[in-house]
C-alpha cells in the first residue's frame, strides 16, 4: 500500500513562519506548504487569503508528491485551523481522499511518536486540479445567504460586534450574520469536540438549506466547514474572501453591536 502524502501546514497569523517549526521537527516523511505563499493567491481585492489559481495549486500538489490516487493527511500545530483550509482546498480542487490529523503536531508529540528534521525526497505527483468540488460563496452570495439562510461568522465575539478589529481596516460584520466562533469547535488541547457535541453546537443552523461561513480571510471559516462535515452535517459554503474581501467595496453594508 502506498503511504499517504503528509503535508505540514503549520502557520500563525502573527508568526513566526511555519517553516521554522517544520525545520525544527516534523512528522517523518512530511513535506511543507506555506499558507501565505503556497496555498493562497496574491492578496488584494480578493482578500488576505484568496484561492490560488487552479494551475498554481496543481503545480504545488504535484511538487509535494500528490497524485490522483494519493491519500493525503494535513496537519498543523494543534487546532487544525490552517489544516482545515488545506483540507478544504484539496477537496475544492477535486481530491477526495484527504484527512486532518486531529490535534496536529502537538498531539503527535504527546503520543510519543517519532519526529524528523530531514526534508524528504519527493517524487512528483500527477495531481490534476478540477475546481468546484466544494460549495463556495462570493460577496453577493454571502449577502444573499445572510438574508435568506444562515451565514455563520466564526470570528471572536468582539470582532463580530465590531468592538475591535486587530487585522482588517474596518470593524464590524456582514449584516444578518450569526456568531459561532471557531474556538468553540475544539477542546483546550486543540482536538475537535466529539461528534455529538459538535452536532449540538450547530443544531441552530443545521436545518437551514442555505448555510455559509466566513471569517477574516477564509481560513478559520474552513475550520467550521470541516467541523460540520466531521459531525455529519450538511457542508456549508465557504466565503473564501470573507471580511477582508467584503470591505474592499465601500458600498457593502457593515453591521456592529450585539
Amino acid at each position: 500500500m502506498t503511504p499517504p502524502v503528509v503535508i505540514d501546514v503549520r502557520w500563525s497569523l502573527t508568526g513566526p513562519p511555519g517553516r521554522l517549526a517544520y525545520d525544527a521537527g516534523h512528522l517523518p516523511g512530511a513535506v511543507f506548504a506555506d499558507l501565505d505563499n503556497d496555498l493562497c493567491g496574491r492578496r488584494g481585492e480578493g482578500g488576505r487569503h484568496p484561492l490560488p489559481s487552479a494551475e498554481d495549486f496543481e503545480a504545488l500538489m504535484r511538487r509535494l508528491g500528490v497524485s490522483a490516487d494519493s491519500a493525503v493527511v494535513v496537519y498543523d500545530a494543534a487546532d487544525s485551523v490552517p489544516a482545515s483550509r488545506a483540507w478544504w482546498q484539496l477537496r475544492y480542487f477535486g481530491h477526495s481522499d484527504v484527512r486532518v490529523l486531529d490535534g496536529g503536531y502537538a498531539a503527535w508529540v504527546r503520543a510519543g511518536l517519532p519526529v524528523a528534521t530531514e526534508v524528504p525526497a519527493v517524487s512528483p505527483g500527477d495531481f490534476v486540479a478540477r475546481p468546484g468540488g466544494m460549495p463556495m460563496l462570493t460577496a453577493d452570495d454571502a449577502a444573499r445567504v445572510a438574508a435568506s439562510g444562515v451565514l455563520i461568522d466564526v470570528r471572536a465575539p468582539e470582532r463580530f460586534r465590531g468592538e475591535v478589529e486587530p487585522v482588517d481596516p474596518v470593524a464590524g460584520r456582514i449584516p444578518g450574520a450569526v456568531n459561532l466562533p471557531t474556538a468553540g469547535n475544539v477542546a483546550s488541547d486543540g482536538r475537535f469536540l466529539d461528534v455529538e457535541t459538535l452536532r449540538s453546537r450547530f443544531s441552530s443552523v443545521a436545518d437551514s438549506r442555505d448555510v455559509g461561513a466566513y471569517c477574516g480571510s477564509g481560513v478559520n471559516a474552513a475550520h467550521t466547514v470541516f467541523a460540520m462535515a466531521l459531525a455529519g452535517l450538511p457542508t456549508p459554503a465557504l466565503y473564501v474572501g470573507s471580511w477582508s474581501n467584503w470591505i474592499t467595496d465601500p458600498s457593502r453594508p457593515v453591521a456592529t453591536g450585539a
